[in-house]
């Protein structure tokens, strides 16, 4: 039941973990409103409360598993350590109960409950496509980190502190603010060179954000296309009497009409 998800108890169980996980961590936020003051007294019995449910949790997994060192020191459970430390470490420090947000991450457990591991090999795709552009990527935030310094230092030069712009870097940070099309307004150009030079930013940043976009698109095209053969030959068709066209050269029946398919001829 504590580490295996096959039968109902153990889906129910982490179910209720994963529910109370989620309560501590709303817990933990409410307390810092300061309309809820008044509830803080409730909110503590609460937390106190799950805090008791996680540390028999973690204590039964000691006992549970064969090897308890290892299981302390993995992942997994050094993190469910650290889920019940800070509440305990805030009777001695008070800042230390606020710790106890790490308990979000004992929500990857959710990967066990609802059986998303068939998701893994789509993660799997982008992280083989992030990888294989790498380069073009590292090119790219190399390129536009020199466009945001030159164009800073422009705008260092042409508005000055008068306006607001009162170093480079300060100026610099208006570039990316300004090209990532966020534009907090903090910093504006007041002169009509800066603010002609501003719009020019403005329309270059929608053509930049574009592009680490397309490279990273390109390569999932590459990584999620089934490959062709050896050769690089598109694949061979098979007709069906009924008129369907299977492409997949494994498949032994029609997917339409479940006919037998006949050998393969090109299309």
């Amino acid at each position: 039941m504590l580490f295996e998800t096959e039968n109902w108890a153990g889906r129910l169980f982490d179910m209720a973990l994963l529910g109370l996980i989620l309560l501590s961590v709303l817990l933990v936020s409410l307390e810092t409103v300061t309309g809820l003051a008044a509830h803080r007294d409730l909110f503590m019995t609460l937390e106190w409360v799950v805090t008791g449910v996680f540390l028999i949790e973690y204590i039964l997994r000691l006992v549970a598993v064969e090897q308890p060192r290892r299981y302390a020191w993995s992942f997994l459970g050094v993190v469910d350590l650290l889920a019940i430390a800070p509440t305990f470490l805030g009777l001695v420090f008070v800042d230390a109960h606020s710790l106890t947000v790490i308990r979000a991450l004992r929500l990857l457990r959710v990967f066990r409950v609802f059986k998303l591991g068939r998701y893994l090999r789509e993660a799997h795709v982008l992280t083989q496509a992030i990888s294989a552009a790498r380069h073009k990527i590292f090119v790219f935030l190399l390129g536009v980190g020199t466009l945001v310094l030159l164009l800073g230092t422009v705008m260092y030069v042409v508005e000055g502190p008068i306006h607001g712009f009162t170093s480079i870097p300060k100026s610099v940070y208006w570039a990316i603010v300004t090209m990532t099309t966020v534009g907090y307004g903090d910093i504006a150009p007041q002169t009509p060179f800066g603010q002609g030079l501003a719009a020019f930013v403005m329309l270059l940043g929608y053509g930049v954000l574009a592009v680490p976009t397309g490279i990273v698109s390109v390569e999932l095209a590459k990584v999620s296309d089934p490959p062709v053969g050896s050769t690089g030959a598109p694949p061979v068709a098979i007709r069906c009497a009924c008129g369907f066209v299977e492409t997949d050269p494994a498949a032994r029946f029609c997917r339409r009409c479940g006919a037998r398919l006949s050998s393969p001829k090109s299309e």
